[in-house]
């Protein structure tokens, strides 16, 4: 009993420091970035969980400025990728050059922008699918594949892509299997007049604000480690597990709706990331244990990439969002 106690008293501090950890970083990156505040903590809860990032919004919201300014609060290394229509893999993954040392001729592997801690992928649906498998393979091994050889990726390793909404000429849609690779799907929506005010008061001075380093790469490891081993208790598990299975049409857990507007439900994958990402958020919190509340506050990030509407739905006007919405109205939390 008395080494339980040692334990839990040593998880509670070092998630007190973890969550200083995090308000310092928030306050450095609030230096750059006005509002946002819900954006950029589920782009550290993706981060602290092992996750990557897809940001929805129209052009204009800071969202490239949110992850330049994130990996500099990091101290991680960054690089950005612009897709574009004529971008190839090896453009991303690196490759293998003809180089001549001491008179021989070897070929040498030359890393590509997808070797760096934090990954921006400007307008992810700019390129085509060749080019989107080959991230694909980054983001779920965390490496790479060159002429017959695996490169692994640095760790920690976060993909945050970008995607406009609103213009969809010359893209090419998302593959359901790589829409499934990333954690979240946020949607970046316009700043409240008083945080709108800020950011032109702030663009009037014409001097950004030096962003210094909060938390290093080690720190993030540890981090990321000390996240994995907070408690999920076998009912929120459970709960988990019907929230998700509620959304598949036929299953004896599917309300009425759900077999009338649903074309395909979200997998076990999203159950996964709803526990990893409710362990971030309370880990976050300073809390050692995951309440409904997070999981709650993950099912739509979690879950609107995953749920298909039907023909049906789409004609009613019923979007994914909305279908996640009532779902967790009519999903129940099991009493522990």
């Amino acid at each position: 009993m008395a080494n339980d106690a040692s334990a839990r008293d040593r998880l509670l501090t070092d998630l007190a420091a973890l969550r200083r950890d995090v308000n310092s970083l928030l306050d450095e990156v609030a230096k750059a970035i006005i509002g946002q505040d819900e954006v950029l903590r589920l782009m550290l809860a993706a981060c602290f969980a092992r996750g990557h990032c897809l940001l929805v919004g129209v052009p204009g919201l800071a969202k490239t400025s949110m992850v330049k300014t994130l990996a500099a609060a990091l101290e991680l290394p960054f690089k950005r990728i612009q897709f574009t229509p004529d971008l190839m893999p090896g453009d991303i993954t690196g490759t293998e050059v003809l180089v001549e040392e001491d008179g021989k001729r070897t070929f040498r592997f030359v890393p590509g922008p997808l070797f760096a801690s934090v990954l921006l992928g400007d307008e992810i649906n700019r390129t085509p699918p060749k080019t989107q498998a080959a991230l694909l393979e980054a983001m779920q091994e965390r490496q790479v594949t060159v002429a017959n050889r695996t490169h692994p990726l640095p760790d920690p390793f976060l993909v945050i892509a970008t995607q406009n909404p609103i213009e969809q000429e010359g893209t090419y849609e998302l593959p359901e299997a790589q829409l499934d690779r990333f954690m979240f799907q946020i949607e970046v929506n316009y700043p409240t007049l008083q945080e709108e005010e800020l950011v032109l008061a702030r663009a009037s001075i014409g001097f950004p604000a030096p962003i210094h380093p909060a938390l290093s790469g080690d720190r993030v490891r540890e981090m990321q480690q000390l996240i994995a081993g907070v408690h999920c208790s076998n009912y929120m598990v459970s709960y988990v597990a019907r929230l998700i299975r509620a959304t598949r049409p036929g299953d004896p857990f599917a309300p009425g709706f759900v077999n009338e507007l649903v074309e395909w439900g979200a997998g076990p994958r999203a159950g996964q990331y709803l526990i990893h990402g409710g362990k971030a958020l309370a880990a976050m919190d300073g809390r050692p244990t995951v309440s409904p509340a997070d999981i709650q506050a993950l099912a739509l990030p979690v879950m609107r990439h995953r749920v298909a509407p039907n023909f049906q739905a789409q004609a009613d006007g019923v979007n994914s969002v909305e279908l996640v919405r009532r779902v967790l109205e009519a999903t129940p939390i099991p009493k522990g």
